[in-house]
């Protein structure tokens, strides 16, 4: 079977050389195919200072990987549309993540607006939720963002699961925007340094079941349009009505 294949192989490598030499044969004539130079040598990666031991732990940690069952929220067959955004962020207060990374802890005074929304909702920080699927199993997540002080915002997604809720992702950050692109969360958030910003794109790992910062760089903003210039232009002559002179007399 295998010397079966390598034939079919050679046979398959004797046409690509006929067809390509066809094609070399044509390059002749104007309009055809010509050489843009050497292409430069690839370099692979040189290891520095390869007697430091690796690092057994990481620096810092920003709720990547940390998951939540939420208690007392009934999802009827696993439709997150049917939830109420407010009862999901006041059932999570009370969750008990995997792991306790202190990302999914709110200021109190966040804590306080939330447990008051249903008698001041003009005051409560849960925004309008959004809906998509982000695990890719056919069932759509639930996205809710809740404001936090210094114009900080808070994002979290609910994942349906077994008829019950799910918190696969739960980060905060000063955002200057966040979007849904096809499977990801992207939040954007200013950089310290001027037309530069911040980027991080989150996406469902299934081995580890949760939301995950797949790509995290920083990127040169585009400049801002240059303001048009401010012209005046003199008000219209007011043109007689039909019939009237515009004469005195």
């Amino acid at each position: 079977m295998r010397r079966e294949r390598r034939v079919r192989s050679r046979a398959a490598a004797a046409v690509g050389v006929a067809v390509g030499a066809a094609l070399l044969a044509g390059c002749g004539v104007g309009g055809g195919l010509q050489s843009a130079g050497r292409a430069p040598a690839a370099v692979g990666p040189a290891l520095l200072w390869p007697e430091l031991p690796p690092a057994s732990a990481a620096p810092y940690d920003y709720g990547e990987g940390e998951t939540a069952r939420i208690p007392g929220i009934k999802v009827p067959d696993d439709d997150v549309h049917r939830l109420d955004p407010v009862a999901v962020v006041q059932a999570g207060l009370k969750a008990r993540p995997d792991r306790s990374s202190g990302a999914a802890e709110l200021p109190a005074e966040t804590v306080r607006l939330i447990g008051a929304c249903r008698s001041d909702p003009a005051s409560c920080p849960v925004l309008r939720p959004y809906f998509r699927d982000l695990t890719g199993d056919g069932k759509d997540e639930l996205v809710v963002g809740i404001r936090l002080p210094d114009h900080q915002l808070s994002v979290r997604v609910y994942m349906p699961e077994g008829g019950g809720l799910t918190r696969i992702l739960s980060t905060s950050d000063a955002v200057i925007s966040v979007q849904l692109a096809g499977r990801d969360l992207i939040m954007r958030a200013p950089s310290a340094i001027t037309g530069y910003e911040y980027r991080t794109a989150w996406s469902w790992d299934s081995r580890q079941r949760a939301m995950l910062p797949t790509r995290d760089e920083i990127l040169r903003t585009p400049p801002s349009p240059a303001p048009r210039p401010h012209t005046t232009t003199a008000p219209p002559t007011a043109k007689p009505s039909a019939g009237v002179s515009a004469e005195r007399r």
